[in-house]
């Protein structure tokens, strides 16, 4: 899509599903809309993104697509270049493997480039993990801090676990993490045994799935768990009484 009068084109950061679903049931038109019309893409993997496109807009031709990979494979001085159809006026799209372009994403290293450069960046509605996990786990969605992955050394991850709970406390401030997901249950039974009794835990996975399941218990209830989460994309938040 090549914008009138020589303007310069924009980034659309364009949102994807959680997981294997119809788009249209969590994305909202404007999505399709944006991908109808934009052959240009920056994708965290060709394959997956490719699919995305089809099952969201199949009439689209995929030989006429172009895409760049941004990964952790992608060196950084060949970012820059990624943006160069936006200064002869085509818009780019963001696409990321799962959820929100820039949230706990490679994208981000785009948009700043994009801002650097003077481009508009245009984020589009979709659903993020984390945002979803928050809003349903009735912690405190005023002052929150994501803290990505957890160490795996044992020892080093009871440490950061006691420190963001330390952290929680002090500030009122709910802590969002997510782990590996076939880690998923050791990092549960290390919450459960590591925080205070009372402490807080939402436990959220396969978010938007017909398998969703998202539960807000203390640490001492969390002890008793049955609930398989082996596998399933899980966000952990914690809270601090």
């Amino acid at each position: 899509m090549k914008q009138e009068n020589n303007t310069s084109g924009n980034v659309f950061l364009i949102p994807t599903t959680l997981g294997d679903q119809a788009p249209l049931h969590v994305l909202p038109l404007s999505v399709k809309k944006i991908i109808e019309e934009i052959d240009y893409y920056i994708v965290e993997n060709e394959k997956t993104a490719r699919r995305f496109i089809k099952s969201i807009c199949p009439e689209k031709q995929q030989s006429q697509l172009h895409i760049q990979l941004l990964n952790k494979h992608t060196a950084p001085e060949d970012i820059p270049d990624f943006l160069f159809p936006c200064t002869e006026g085509i818009n780019i799209g963001v696409i990321s493997e799962a959820g929100c372009p820039g949230i706990a994403d490679p994208g981000a290293d785009v948009v700043a480039i994009a801002h650097e450069k003077g481009i508009t960046v245009v984020p589009m509605v979709g659903p993020s993990s984390i945002f979803l996990a928050l809003m349903a786990s009735g912690m405190n969605g005023q002052s929150f801090a994501f803290n990505g992955y957890l160490p795996i050394d044992k020892s080093e991850r009871k440490q950061e676990i006691r420190k963001l709970e330390k952290r929680s406390s002090e500030l009122q401030q709910s802590q969002i993490f997510i782990e590996t997901p076939y880690r998923n249950e050791q990092l549960l039974a290390d919450l459960s045994s590591t925080l205070k009794h009372d402490t807080q835990i939402c436990v959220a996975c396969d978010i938007t799935l017909s398998t969703e399941f998202i539960r807000t218990r203390t640490a001492k209830a969390w002890r008793k768990n049955t609930e398989i989460l082996h596998k399933r994309p899980c966000i952990f938040i914690i809270h601090a009484r």
